[in-house]
């Protein structure tokens, strides 16, 4: 296990330097950097200045040695919106958007988990009918939408929730309670068809031939053989949960990841931008190795070599 954690952190060597290389390109064609920072009025020796100031008077291969140089060491220039170092304002915006993914997540398995074993030990009955039917129109409903919705009910109309901003576990529902619906239907359609599976397996019948209550039988011997496709859909949700959630962030005024990420798309912050994605990147990579260690949790006849 220990060798292959190791290899997987290795692994993450080649693909940061891949990412790193994109993201280095991408920037390079969204315009010029020096025409995107300077007002209207620059002159051509303000252009000058600037140009020789970024490094851009470099080959191409001279900047790319000095951005992953830089990176490496946690450097990924200046935010010239916000006037200081790109990966301070991007750390700083992590804890909001761990707290609004952590939330979602939780509340979405809270829903799920009951209906989806609900709605397949109830098959083909009203209450599955209804379970199926509610989750298609849940995963169908768009983010923004939801959120507006949310809010001229909860925040406008009622005034229950504050309308945006972070602060205390009021300010911290609608948004999640916006994320949580797509994953919540998402999860209790995925839940629903390993239960189904699971439950036609010759070691249910076994178990239930030996006269064990159907909560044992559902609960410990087909619940957790079935958490493996789901553990692995959480693990993607919740890590893109972490930088993509750039619609309900900025329906919200949630001051996370996704909306610096907006501002700084907009004010053409690249340096912004080049930090955040490496930092998603490094989180999507760590939560797949977790995926893996939970594998082995869950089901001990997973080996890794």
């Amino acid at each position: 296990m220990g060798k292959y954690m190791m290899k997987s952190l290795l692994q993450m060597i080649p693909v940061l330097f891949f990412i790193s290389l994109i993201v280095f390109i991408l920037v390079r064609v969204t315009g010029d950097p020096v025409a995107l920072m300077l007002p209207e009025t620059a002159t051509e020796d303000d252009r000058q200045v600037l140009t020789v100031a970024l490094g851009l008077d470099k080959p191409l291969y001279t900047q790319y040695a000095i951005f992953i140089t830089s990176a490496i060491q946690g450097d990924f220039g200046n935010s010239f919106h916000y006037g200081q170092s790109a990966l301070p304002l991007v750390l700083e915006r992590l804890p909001a958007s761990f707290e609004l993914a952590a939330a979602a997540m939780v509340l979405a398995i809270v829903i799920a988990v009951p209906l989806g074993i609900w709605s397949a030990v109830k098959r083909n009955t009203f209450a599955d009918l209804l379970i199926s039917g509610v989750s298609v129109i849940g995963k169908a409903m768009p983010n923004f939408w939801m959120g507006i919705m949310l809010i001229l009910l909860f925040s406008v109309t009622l005034g229950y929730f504050p309308v945006s901003g972070r602060g205390g576990i009021t300010h911290l529902v609608l948004p999640a309670v916006t994320l949580a619906v797509g994953l919540a239907a998402q999860m209790t359609r995925l839940i629903r068809s390993n239960m189904l599976e699971i439950l036609n397996q010759d070691y249910i019948r076994t178990a239930r031939s030996k006269g064990l209550i159907e909560l044992i039988v559902v609960g410990k011997h087909a619940f957790r053989n079935g958490l493996i496709p789901v553990v692995t859909i959480m693990s993607l949700q919740f890590t893109s949960l972490i930088g993509g959630t750039l619609i309900t962030e900025t329906v919200f005024a949630w001051p996370g990841l996704g909306q610096l990420l907006v501002t700084s798309v907009n004010n053409h912050d690249m340096a912004i931008v080049q930090a955040a994605v490496f930092v998603i990147a490094i989180i999507v990579i760590l939560g797949n190795l977790l995926t893996d260690l939970v594998y082995r949790f869950l089901d001990p006849r997973i080996k890794y070599n």
